[in-house]
């Protein structure tokens, strides 16, 4: 056989294994990309009946209902963790000059730790409860008193502010009357007839108070436990994963999970600080300016500054509310001030303190903060947060691992003014196409 022959025998071999594996190929992209949409379907019609059968629904708020204590074990320990670790690194440097026995320091430690977090936030608690509760219960009894000055007084300024016998002034008065009227009319026909039912519902929730407060603690007890045991539980969560997955699957999945753990963490401790800085920074300045339940306020704008966003919106328009029945010009002074510090909250409070936590931009925060907003109500629109970035950045490992797999570049900065990549070399090609800048240049 001529080498001619042998040359273009190798070149159509070559060819036909090129076909072969690019086929292959292909029926391996679709058989990954079926599995994975009868795996969402799957799973969609799972959460469907989770979520609509109404056995499956009752069986689900029980299992909650019996873990709760667990759950609530579980989320104080993750939260008095970061206290507890800082404690515990400390009293190992001052016990180790005494203590020469490792297990025993660090048993030892691990107590003081324990101690030192839940001493910590008990203090926290009862400084909290001692200082805010007597002042926000007046705040509301003094609001209660004085309603209906309050609605009287609001009526004098708009006397003084709208001209009289305006239409703007008929509408007002009649807005505020019918307002007034219906409360009164509500109290009288629906709130008295309905006292004996507002009764038995007051009772039944008392009970379940009683019994929240056993959950708690309970939870309580958990949570000791899983601070004394979290080595162990981190230890054994490893071995299952190596157990079931290969290394290289298993140090993604841990890595992945340690990820979830720093954006998690960072984001609620870091919200948390912001939070109170931002409720103490209120009630500091709304005392000098003399706003009528400073404390209240103060209270509800730092509450509500732990939902992302959302968060200023929805304590300002309370609180404005509040101040307006006792002060109408003070609530127009509330809104500026509740402005210039959301500003200074979001430009430079927030940032020192969060940093990068996230990473996610101002659309996802949006985004999230409405999904799981909608879906789990108060805790979505807290947790949406850092769940959304977890998302992200397993969406972001799953596909930087695809392009690199076929060298394709993985920046996003790469593609924003990307007009196509070469079949042949992979390289990202801009501005005009190869075939378009030949046919211009004939």
């Amino acid at each position: 056989m001529s080498e001619e022959k042998k040359t273009e025998q190798f070149l159509h071999e070559k060819k036909e294994e090129e076909v072969k594996r690019q086929g292959q190929k292909r029926n391996q992209v679709i058989t990954v990309s079926v599995a994975a949409f009868l795996t969402f379907c799957c799973c969609s019609l799972f959460f469907f009946f989770l979520l609509r059968n109404q056995e499956l629904t009752a069986y689900r708020d029980q299992i909650f209902t019996i873990l709760q204590p667990i759950i609530i074990g579980i989320v104080l320990a993750y939260l008095l963790n970061p206290i507890m670790v800082f404690v515990e690194i400390r009293a190992t440097k001052v016990l180790n000059k005494y203590i020469k026995n490792e297990k025993r320091l660090k048993s030892l430690s691990r107590i003081i730790g324990i101690a030192g977090a839940w001493l910590f936030f008990a203090i926290s608690i009862i400084i909290l409860i001692a200082s805010i509760l007597p002042t926000i219960t007046d705040s509301i009894m003094s609001m209660i008193r004085s309603f209906p000055d309050a609605v009287n007084n609001l009526l004098a300024w708009l006397n003084e502010v709208v001209e009289d016998g305006s239409e703007l002034e008929v509408f007002l008065n009649d807005v505020i009357v019918n307002v007034s009227a219906w409360f009164q009319t509500w109290l009288k026909e629906t709130l008295l007839p309905e006292l004996e039912n507002y009764i038995a519902s007051i009772m039944s929730g008392a009970v379940a108070g009683v019994r929240l407060v056993l959950n708690i603690f309970i939870g309580v007890v958990v949570s000791v436990y899983v601070l004394t045991s979290k080595d162990t539980f981190s230890g054994q969560a490893k071995k299952m994963v190596y157990a079931f997955f290969k290394p290289a699957h298993a140090n993604v999945i841990i890595d992945t999970v340690r990820k979830s753990h720093e954006l998690f963490g960072g984001f609620i401790s870091g919200k948390l600080l912001d939070s109170l800085i931002i409720g103490i920074l209120a009630y500091i300045v709304l005392s000098i300016m003399k706003m009528p339940y400073t404390m209240l306020v103060s209270v509800i704008v730092g509450v509500t500054n732990v939902i992302p966003f959302f968060g200023p919106f929805i304590g300002a328009i309370p609180s404005f509310f509040i101040i307006l029945l006792q002060d109408p010009m003070k609530s127009l002074y509330f809104l500026v001030f509740i402005l210039i510090l959301q500003q200074i909250d979001g430009n430079i409070i927030g940032p020192k303190i969060l940093g990068n936590t996230t990473g996610i931009s101002a659309f996802w925060i949006v985004f999230s903060t409405t999904f799981f907003g909608g879906l789990w109500g108060f805790p979505g629109m807290v947790l949406g947060v850092p769940l959304t970035a977890v998302i992200l950045h397993i969406a972001s490992r799953i596909l930087g691992y695809m392009l690199k797999k076929r060298g394709i570049p993985v920046d996003t900065k790469d593609y924003i003014k990307l007009r196509e990549i070469d079949k042949y070399t992979n390289e990202p090609i801009y501005g005009k196409s190869r075939k378009k800048q030949g046919e211009s240049a004939s």
